[in-house]
């Protein structure tokens, strides 16, 4: 071997080697980084889940010396049958709920994010006071939960009531908000929509700030209208906002507990109460535990169907129609 064929050689073996030890370290790093985050989702939701899931399949003891029985899907076809059910206290008012919960998630969402959408357009331009206007818009959201169903109660309240005496004064007769079945479930509507519909505005403004104004400007020269600017450029570039507000929404409409337990807790009769909150009335019984289980495996289903569906209207099909 020649001189610089030596040195060379000598100089490659004074260079420092890279160790298996560092070589792991660098491929482990990635998880390093992610671990706390899959510790977060594995503790709090994947764990709770999967533990709802296997409860739901078992029926709780009566008496401390008894085992619980494995009963599989029985806990959920007692739901929907109150003469099989060793609680027909739960399974008689069920369906009742869970039709309340569909029709309350459904009236918030239809009006709230339509009416959220008019008010960010209106807030887009140009006005006097813009400020106080955007902030009475938003105001509501800032409210804490409890004190915004407080605020409400007091305004449903039979004799001194806000509501009742605007009626009054108009020579109308006074109406009994939260205290009769036809009318209860609505004040609970009024009450989530006028809380939400300036957090989801926020999200529309930003969205639309987001545009460039060019955009609107070609579109003037080419004549369009204002309706025809909102249809073809302003509601399909806001695609993807409206579809995480819808997404936020309906998860909202389904995780209602704060505001039922200061307006009526539910009542009467039910008629205002919601899959979760009366989750929360029936969990602490032990006694109740497989059917509180299954109700909320039914909940998560139902969160996951409108989700999914509200993925494929506003992105997926999106995606295949601009593959084709």
């Amino acid at each position: 071997m020649d001189a610089p064929a030596q040195v060379a050689t000598s100089q490659l073996k004074t260079l420092p080697q890279i160790g298996p030890q560092k070589s792991l370290l660098a491929l482990l790093f990635p998880y390093f980084l992610v671990a706390p985050t899959l510790i977060l989702i594995f503790v709090f939701t994947i764990w709770p889940t999967t533990q709802t899931v296997i409860g739901s399949l078992y029926k709780p003891p009566l008496t401390v010396r008894q085992q619980e029985q494995f009963v599989g899907l029985q806990n959920y076809v007692d739901l929907f049958d109150s003469s099989r059910t060793t609680r027909p206290d739960i399974s008689a008012v069920f369906t009742k709920i869970l039709v309340n919960t569909l029709v309350f998630t459904t009236s918030t969402v239809l009006v709230s994010v339509p009416v959220a959408f008019i008010f960010a357009l209106l807030l887009n331009r140009k006005i006097r006071y813009l400020g106080i206007w955007r902030f009475s818009l938003f105001y509501p959201a800032l409210l804490p939960l409890i004190g915004a169903a407080s605020i409400w109660s007091f305004i449903y309240a039979d004799t001194i009531g806000l509501a009742n005496t605007v009626l009054r004064s108009f020579g109308l007769p006074t109406v009994q908000w939260l205290n009769i079945q036809s009318m209860s479930l609505l004040s609970v509507i009024i009450v989530i929509i006028w809380k939400q519909t300036g957090y989801y505005m926020i999200f529309y403004l930003a969205g639309l700030q987001s545009i460039p104004r060019d955009i609107y400007e070609a579109a003037d020269l080419d004549g369009a209208n204002i309706w025809q600017q909102i249809r073809f450029i302003t509601l399909p570039l806001l695609r993807r906002t409206t579809l995480f507000i819808m997404v936020v929404a309906f998860t909202a409409g389904f995780q209602m507990v704060e505001q039922l337990e200061a307006l009526g807790l539910g009542g009467p009769n039910d008629s205002s109460n919601l899959l979760l909150y009366y989750v929360f009335q029936k969990f602490s019984d032990p006694r109740n535990w497989g059917y509180v289980n299954a109700i909320t495996v039914i909940l998560l289903l139902i969160l996951m169907l409108f989700t999914v569906t509200n993925f494929y209207f506003f992105e997926w099909r999106r995606i295949r129609e601009d593959e084709h």
